[in-house]
């Protein structure tokens, strides 16, 4: 992967130069990320490679130059030598401009959003580059460690649980005092995947009245193991990956009018759910808002994708029918500094997977996780989901 050429030393033996990983500084607006934390320079460092890190680059998650600087990385002012290295890591999905300064052959490793963002996979296979979409990682056991959806999804989840409860202006959990008792707030979380089963936890430990709710029963268990109830509405809808499987027109009639009953009688309502590839699936309807309690409070973690409610408007808080409704966009990057960290974690594990023993780039295609993730291969797009993104955008 590269242009990595040996050079010949003065003493008269032949040495191959150490293969650098760059870390650009995040360029997406409110991004506040960084793809490697100082911690894990060093690592990366002990085990022979080179590491460049763009001066500021850690500077949102309140990461220093001189913390990188300690820990090993050489830093630079200058951009285009960071993506001229022979593996470059971020979090965004990068611009065709910032592609455009990769070099060829490199190897780029972030969340790529191959889906929706079919412009940079038009501009990687153009570069003749090689990428891996960190949230194309395939959920095995194996790759637990280089996870960074679930890593981040933990995040958001755990920042959605305070905002709902930072928006409705009431406690979480009962107080007795000498002027009377204080009832728990009742909140209800959408979706018990990685960041609902965070929100359902965090909630719960704030001292809410905490139920969760899936189309699929088999989390029914992770979510009472948590203390929280389980809202059964009778709908089943298991699909491949961890994720739910689109519901038929009679399941989701079925299923949204007994939710829309049920969301009437809670405080706070968080909702998670996602298809991937698709616009988010409509859970809370308008009608369901206006039943809400005067002060209630929707959090639409699924703003990106469109959003779970009916009146959501992603990446704005509104008041509709007095229930207040929080869209926010990029959770995780609220909480950069711990964000930041377990991204680096992942990429790490997943480096380690990439890297051999004499600390050279080594892909294994045959290999599944790297097969699942790459989404462009030398400039041909591998990724069927890609590849007809791509095609649709033409």
């Amino acid at each position: 992967m590269g242009t990595r050429v040996a050079r010949v030393c003065r003493i008269g033996y032949v040495a191959a130069p150490q293969m650098r990983v760059g870390v650009p500084k995040e360029t997406t607006a409110g991004e506040q990320r960084v793809a490697l934390v100082p911690e894990v320079v060093g690592k990366l460092v002990a085990k022979g490679l080179q590491v460049l890190v763009q001066r500021g680059a850690g500077a949102g998650a309140l990461l220093p130059d001189d913390a990188f600087a300690q820990a090993g990385a050489q830093l630079s002012d200058d951009v285009g030598e960071v993506w001229r290295s022979d593996v470059v890591v971020k979090i965004a999905p990068p611009t065709p401009r910032e592609i455009d300064q990769l070099g060829e052959g490199s190897l780029l490793v972030g969340f790529l959003a191959p889906l929706t963002h079919p412009d940079c996979t038009r501009a990687l296979a153009a570069r003749k580059a090689t990428a891996l979409a960190m949230e194309a990682i395939p959920r095995i056991s194996r790759a637990q460690s280089m996870d960074a959806l679930s890593s981040q999804s933990n995040v958001a989840g755990y920042r959605a649980a305070l905002l709902g409860a930072e928006g409705m202006g009431r406690f979480y959990p009962m107080l007795m005092t000498a002027a009377g008792t204080i009832p728990p707030a009742k909140v209800l979380v959408l979706g018990a995947g990685v960041a609902g089963l965070q929100a359902i936890a965090t909630a719960k430990r704030l001292g809410a009245r905490t139920t969760g709710y899936d189309v699929r029963p088999e989390v029914a268990e992770q979510v009472r193991s948590l203390g929280a109830q389980w809202l059964d509405l009778g709908v089943e809808a298991s699909g491949e990956g961890g994720y739910a499987r689109e519901l038929t027109d009679e399941e989701r009639a079925r299923q949204q009018q007994s939710l829309t009953d049920a969301i009437k009688g809670f405080d706070v309502v968080i909702t998670t759910a996602l298809v991937p590839g698709r616009p988010a699936p409509k859970l809370v309807t308008e009608e369901a808002v206006e039943g809400m309690r005067p002060g209630s409070v929707v959090v639409d973690l699924a703003g990106e994708s469109g959003g779970n409610c009916e009146l959501t408007e992603p990446g704005q808080t509104v008041v509709r029918h007095d229930v207040t409704i929080m869209a926010p966009l990029n959770l995780p990057a609220t909480l950069p500094e711990h964000a930041s960290a377990l991204f680096a974690r992942n990429v790490m594990a997943l480096l380690e997977l990439l890297v051999d023993d004499q600390s050279n780039l080594k892909l294994d295609f045959d290999d599944e996780i790297v097969k699942g993730a790459c989404v462009v291969r030398d400039g041909e797009i591998v990724n069927e989901g890609a590849k007809a993104a791509v095609e649709a955008a033409a």
